[in-house]
C-alpha cells in the first residue's frame, strides 16, 4: 500500500487523476472472435495525457487506483518509465480495468471496456494528494473520472476545491463516454463543471452536450466561454481547432496526415495546448502544437505510443522521407 495522498507534497507542474486499464488490441483488422492473437499494453485519457504531456517537457503526477495484480504492475511500470510520477493506491479487493480494441475495419476500431466495479471506480477523496495540488501549476481533470461512481465524482469535486483554495489552475476536458452515462447526464454535470475551470476543452458533439446544439463550432466555444471558462477549445479533428479565449476568438487548420489509429489524438491535443501555456506561449502557438501533438498521435497504432517529442513536432513539415 502507497503512503496517504497526504504524504505527496513533492513539487510537479501539473496534477492529473483518473483510472488507467490494461489495454489488449488485435495486430490485424478484422473481427476480434477470429483474432488469433491480442497485444497486451495500457491506456487511459488522464494517462495518455500525462505521457504527452512529460514528452514535450513538462512535469506531471498521474493518481489513481489500481488493482493489486499484474496488469497494475504493468500500468505502473509503463508510467515509470515515461518519467511520470504516479500515485498509485493499490487496491486488494478490486482488479485493474480492462479494455479491448477491436479493428474491425482498416478505418473503424470499436473499444469494449471492462471497467465495473474495477479499483479505478473505487476513487475517493480521500484518495486525493491535497499538498501536491496545492503546489502544482494545473489540476487536469476528464469528465470520465466523475462517470464511474458517485466516489469518484466527489473525488474530482474535492480536488478542484482544493485547487481553488490554493490557487492552481483547473483544466477541464468533456471526453465523453457513452458507455459510462447518458448524454443528459453528462450534459448537466459539465454544465456544473465549466464555470469552476479556467481551460475547458471538448470535441463538437461533446460541448453540445452540454450547451446545446450550435450553427457552428465557434458558436459552441462562445457558449462555454459564456458559462464561465476563460478558455474554451473546440477540437476539430482533421478540421483542427476553434477557440475563445478572453473574449477573443481563434482559429487553427489541421495538419494533414494519413491517420492510423486515432485514439489518444484528443489527449495529446490537450496536452500540446497546456503544455505551451504553462511555458507562456501565445496563443496561437498553444494551437498549433496542440493540433501537432494531435495529429502525432494518429500515426501508430496505441493510445499514448505516438505522442511526439517537442524535438519532432516539426518532422511534420518535412519533405524527405528519411532523415540522416
Amino acid at each position: 500500500m502507497n503512503a496517504g495522498p497526504e504524504a505527496h507534497t513533492n513539487c510537479t507542474d501539473v496534477v492529473t487523476l483518473g483510472e488507467t486499464m490494461a489495454l489488449m488490441r488485435a495486430d490485424a483488422p478484422g473481427p476480434l472472435a477470429h483474432a488469433s492473437s491480442l497485444s497486451l499494453g495500457v491506456g487511459g485519457a488522464e494517462s495518455n495525457f500525462a505521457i504527452a504531456l512529460r514528452r514535450l517537457g513538462t512535469s506531471v503526477t498521474w493518481v489513481g487506483r489500481l488493482g493489486a495484480d499484474s496488469l497494475g504492475d504493468l500500468v505502473l511500470r509503463e508510467l515509470r518509465a515515461e518519467a511520470i510520477h504516479p500515485i498509485a493506491i493499490r487496491d486488494e479487493l478490486r482488479p485493474t480495468g480492462l479494455m479491448i480494441k477491436e479493428r474491425r475495419t482498416t478505418e473503424t476500431t470499436k473499444v469494449w471496456y471492462y471497467r465495473k466495479d474495477s479499483a479505478g471506480a473505487g476513487l475517493s477523496r480521500n484518495d486525493i494528494p491535497v499538498g501536491l495540488i496545492a503546489g502544482a501549476r494545473l489540476l487536469h481533470l476528464t469528465g470520465i473520472t466523475p462517470a464511474l461512481s458517485s466516489g469518484a465524482a466527489e473525488a474530482v469535486r474535492y480536488a478542484i476545491d482544493c485547487a481553488h483554495a490554493n490557487n492552481t489552475l483547473v483544466s477541464f476536458d468533456l471526453n465523453y463516454r457513452a458507455a459510462l452515462w447518458s448524454p443528459e447526464t453528462a450534459g448537466e454535470y459539465y454544465k456544473s463543471i465549466i464555470p469552476l475551470a479556467d481551460i475547458v476543452f471538448a470535441g463538437d458533439s461533446e460541448a453540445a452536450l452540454a450547451v446545446g446544439v450550435a450553427p457552428d463550432a465557434l458558436n459552441l466555444a462562445q457558449r462555454i466561454y459564456e458559462l464561465g471558462a476563460p478558455q474554451a477549445i473546440i477540437k476539430l479533428g482533421p478540421d483542427g481547432c476553434v477557440a475563445v479565449i478572453d473574449g477573443n476568438t481563434y482559429r487553427q487548420e489541421a495538419v494533414p496526415i494519413r491517420p492510423v489509429d486515432t485514439v489518444g489524438a484528443g489527449d495529446a491535443f490537450v496536452a500540446g495546448y497546456i503544455s505551451e501555456f504553462l511555458d507562456g506561449s501565445d496563443i496561437p502557438q498553444r494551437l498549433q502544437t496542440a493540433t501537432r501533438s494531435g495529429a502525432f498521435a494518429c500515426l501508430v497504432p496505441g493510445d499514448w505510443e505516438g505522442m511526439p517529442r517537442r524535438t519532432e513536432l516539426r518532422l511534420l513539415d518535412s519533405t524527405e522521407p528519411v532523415l540522416r
